[in-house]
């Protein structure tokens, strides 16, 4: 069964929807494969324009910056992200279960062949570990945030924070939890890989021992109501 993600654009995030024509869906695809094999610092629209046979002003007519592009990515990122909850958590009614799901969906590859989107999924999702804090991390959050382009994501903590209070309702901290554990599953991924001093996963470079990590800390935590 396929599925297709439609990220309702606005001007603040894409001057016109990408997905609307040939090149706007070449801008996102190429450059979410150039972002990932160049890095955000060094990835540029001139480098994207010459990968796909344009030019930047042609880019800019889509998005205002590079920064916009990787909202754009992350956005696609955290719609699939809920998404797979979703589905993945229909038939489950224990919590605890839900929860181990949940980490698990963070920490691995996305699933390749669930939508129609074309996008490269192990690109993203390495996108998402080594690039995601820079969307937020800037000077114009506040400015950003105000014109909702967070949503997506403040709607995958919220979620999940549901999870958190079904299995321990009287937890207080339940959001707080819930983006700490999101924003974990991507600092030991990258610390594992590049920094793994900063881990105990950086000899076996395994995620699901990070899964394990990720377990023993969510459930620790929820079973000490603060």
């Amino acid at each position: 069964m396929e599925f297709q993600i439609k990220i309702n654009t606005n001007d603040q995030l894409a001057h016109r929807d990408p997905e609307d024509t040939v090149l706007g869906r070449n801008i996102v695809r190429s450059g979410l494969l150039l972002m990932y094999e160049l890095g955000f610092e060094h990835f540029t629209f001139k480098k994207l324009a010459t990968e796909i046979n344009t030019t930047e002003a042609s880019i800019y007519r889509y998005f205002e910056n590079k920064h916009r592009l990787l909202l754009y990515l992350l956005t696609w990122y955290w719609n699939y992200m809920e998404y797979l909850v979703v589905f993945s958590l229909q038939n489950l009614n224990d919590p605890e279960l839900k929860i181990k799901k949940i980490i698990n969906l963070l920490i691995n590859d996305l699933p390749q062949d669930l939508d129609s989107s074309g996008l490269d999924k192990k690109a993203l999702h390495h996108i998402v570990v080594n690039e995601s804090s820079k969307v937020y991390l800037v000077k114009e959050v506040e400015e950003i945030n105000q014109v909702h382009l967070f949503k997506p994501y403040k709607d995958l903590c919220a979620r999940i924070a549901g999870i958190f209070q079904e299995y321990a309702p009287d937890y207080p901290f339940p959001r707080s939890l819930s983006s700490t554990l999101l924003e974990m599953s991507h600092f030991q991924y990258y610390f594992m890989l590049h920094l793994p001093s900063l881990t105990d996963f950086g000899k076996d470079k395994d995620p699901q021992s990070i899964a394990r990590f990720l377990e023993h800390l969510i459930f620790t935590t929820l079973k000490n109501k603060g």
